[in-house]
């Protein structure tokens, strides 16, 4: 059975098709080949380390981007039932930077499923009007339009209005300059690149938790300050559904970028959600870190934090 490759399985309709990966492909191989053949979905997914397996288990996403907005099923091995499973969209029960196969392992060094492979139906890119070659209404290899772009931050990036679309290699280009800078591109000569990524989900509360933290903002820095805030897509029991930048709430709780500034481990010098080891580090200083930083966040705005990679043999 392999472990890497990437095969067009079918054409689903006219403007889309799907492509099985094999669990053992480079996440960014299959971003970059998707974008020269023409393929659009995925392009804000650029530069993410790691393998295709890997993306289901935590809804992998950047830059207005989830694996789940795409993916149709994951073929796994289940391990309780010793057998070969397809599982659909659906059943994967995909969350924000959940789903049922990371529930399920709870903390496990190996959870009960073992990604095989994963099927994505993508879009073929069309070619903007203003770039469309006379009669042509499809892309050519590579100049395609990516999907509408969706995350603020990449809009401006890239000088459209957000829902606006841009040549897919524009966009991957842009995404990836913007990874770059936050040091979430893996570059062996910047300690701010020896991380797991963002550590602290953004946090989604209810209308009310919202007020609330709008109120304990506005008793600490005055009632001008502005929380800022985004839809989300799924809702808290008790009803509202609001996403609070995580990294919004670490800077105003006293964590800037760079702290502690001669830890073993510390805050990125370019991003706040990234805790980094410049070398020397032990999990005891991590765990200590994100603790520390926890607890103030909770302290000041009465909002607890979840940390994103799965933690094995530990705890926060």
């Amino acid at each position: 059975m392999a472990s890497q490759g990437i095969t067009v399985v079918e054409s689903a309709s006219d403007d889309t098709v799907l492509v099985t990966v094999a669990a053992g492909e480079a996440w960014d191989r299959l971003v970059a080949w998707s974008v020269t053949e023409g393929l659009a979905g995925l392009e804000c997914l650029s530069g993410i380390p790691g393998l295709a397996g890997a993306t289901p288990i935590q809804n992998v996403g950047a830059y207005g981007q989830d694996v789940s907005e795409t993916m149709t099923e994951v073929r796994a091995f289940d391990r309780e039932r010793d057998e070969v499973i397809r599982l659909t969209s659906a059943e994967c029960e995909f969350g924000y930077r959940t789903s049922m196969l990371k529930r399920v392992a709870a903390g496990l060094a190996t959870g009960r499923f073992i990604v095989l492979s994963v099927t994505f139906r993508l879009w073929r890119a069309e070619v903007g009007a203003d770039r469309a070659p006379s009669g042509a209404d499809r892309a050519p290899v590579g100049r395609g339009l990516s999907r509408p772009v969706k995350y603020a931050e990449l809009a401006r990036r890239l000088g459209v209005e957000v829902g606006g679309r841009v040549p897919l290699e524009e966009a991957r280009s842009a995404v990836l300059a913007l990874r770059r800078g936050k040091g979430m591109v893996l570059d062996p000569g910047d300690p701010d690149t020896r991380s797991a990524g963002s550590f602290f989900t953004n946090p989604i509360v209810s209308a009310a938790q919202f007020e609330e933290l709008r109120q304990r903002v506005a008793e600490r820095s005055g009632p001008g300050t502005t929380v800022p805030s985004f839809p989300a897509g799924e809702a808290p029991p008790d009803g509202g559904a609001v996403k609070v930048p995580a990294a919004w709430l670490i800077e105003r709780a006293g964590f800037t970028k760079g702290y502690p500034a001669h830890g073993a481990v510390r805050i990125s010098t370019k991003h706040t959600l990234a805790l980094t080891n410049p070398g020397g580090g032990t999990t005891a200083d991590l765990l200590a870190l994100a603790g520390e930083i926890r607890a103030g966040v909770r302290s000041q705005f009465g909002i607890s934090l979840s940390n994103e990679p799965v933690l094995v043999g530990a705890e926060l």
